[in-house]
């Protein structure tokens, strides 16, 4: 049980300062309004390997969940894993140069790692409602990230 979604946005900054800006834990908290607390798990610059402990805020609750970069291409690509509840997430990042700036496009996707027949039947009835307000906050992200790349 695979669900996922695609957004872009244009950012009128150099793709260095947009992959400065998606590649600082550290400083994610006070960049996206999303994102309540960071905890780092490993030392040194960005990386294959770099962990954290992310604590978001979604529908009303906090939820932390611990995140590893899988792939790092910089400032082309990164690939950041997440395991939480029985399910695998990916974020992928692209970062293109265009039209004077940056196209950022985001890919998640969440994977159920062992559905069972209830695991099913709730992401039947509430899977496109999850994957809806999950599309919102990315957005949100989208336009936080480059609000920050365009004043560096």
């Amino acid at each position: 049980m695979d669900h996922g979604t695609t957004l872009s946005q244009h950012v009128n900054a150099s793709r260095e300062k947009v992959w400065a800006v998606i590649s600082d834990i550290p400083g994610s908290a006070r960049t996206l309004s999303g994102v309540k607390a960071i905890q780092m798990l490993s030392e040194g610059s960005y990386g294959v390997g770099t962990r954290w402990r992310e604590t978001r805020a979604m529908m009303g609750r906090e939820e932390t969940g611990e995140m590893h970069v899988a792939e790092c291409d910089p400032p082309r690509a990164t690939t950041v894993k997440a395991r939480q509840g029985g399910a695998d997430y990916t974020t992928r990042f692209t970062l293109e140069e265009r039209d004077g700036g940056t196209e950022l496009a985001l890919f998640f996707g969440a994977e159920v790692l062992k559905p069972t027949f209830f695991s099913r039947v709730l992401m039947a009835a509430f899977g496109k409602l999850g994957m809806s307000v999950t599309r919102k906050a990315l957005a949100k992200d989208l336009v936080e990230i480059a609000a920050k790349a365009e004043t560096l």
